[in-house]
């Protein structure tokens, strides 16, 4: 259990209630066994443990909103939403089962005052959290004139942003095009340039043959004539 400490025990037949019809109680051990408070300091958390065996029978972290409740001289019950159950003890004698429940109650008020503490601890570190609705009442009600702070739909704040982004959003998709068109221009203009600059390259073929051809009916000629 590392560094946990029993703190109080007591030998209690164990209980636990019946899952399937949640009225009937299923004996979780066959005799009395040891029922213990136990305490981690690390953690500043409060168990019931109790062992029967190798298997932990009871294993209940205590928390501000158990309940221990004597539901007659010598039987008394807890339920542990954590553990998804309820957990029933029989003591030997009254007097155990008041010493139990007094202890149960101690440390649910050490529980209680640890959770407090730590809430104290975690308000101090965010004091932005702090702020009170009425003081945000007053505000509006002094100033009528002024826009709601919070609406059905979302804020006129959020609004306002939507519309904002809107904007910017159709402003964008009109520079897009803007950017599209004049690239499509560019491209224009190239393949323009391209068709130029082939046709250019055609007229300096031909001319080319023509030389060429022309060439040719010399050497004819210069042949004939040998």
């Amino acid at each position: 259990l590392g560094r946990e400490q029993p703190i109080f025990s007591l030998k209690a037949h164990v209980f636990q209630i019946d899952p399937a019809t949640k009225r009937n109680w299923i004996p979780a051990s066959k005799h009395a066994i040891t029922v213990s408070f136990f305490y981690d300091a690390d953690r500043s958390v409060y168990r019931i443990i109790s062992v029967g065996g190798t298997k932990a029978i009871i294993n209940s972290t205590i928390t501000p909103n158990m309940t221990f409740t004597k539901t007659s001289q010598k039987f008394g019950q807890w339920a542990d939403s954590r553990a998804n159950t309820v957990y029933g003890l029989g003591f030997a004698t009254e007097q155990q089962l008041q010493q139990f429940s007094e202890q149960f109650k101690e440390f649910k008020e050490a529980a209680r005052l640890v959770r407090d503490k730590s809430q104290e601890k975690f308000e101090l570190l965010s004091p932005g959290l702090n702020i009170s609705s009425p003081q945000v009442n007053t505000v509006l009600s002094e100033d009528r004139q002024s826009p709601p702070l919070l609406g059905v739909n979302g804020s006129s704040e959020d609004k306002l942003f939507r519309s904002k982004s809107a904007d910017m959003e159709e402003s964008t998709e009109k520079e897009q095009m803007r950017k599209m068109l004049s690239e499509g221009s560019i491209c224009e203009r190239n393949s323009e340039a391209e068709l130029f600059s082939l046709q250019d390259s055609n007229t300096k073929l031909v001319a080319a043959l023509h030389e060429a051809n022309s060439s040719i009916d010399q050497w004819k000629k210069l042949l004939a004539e040998i």
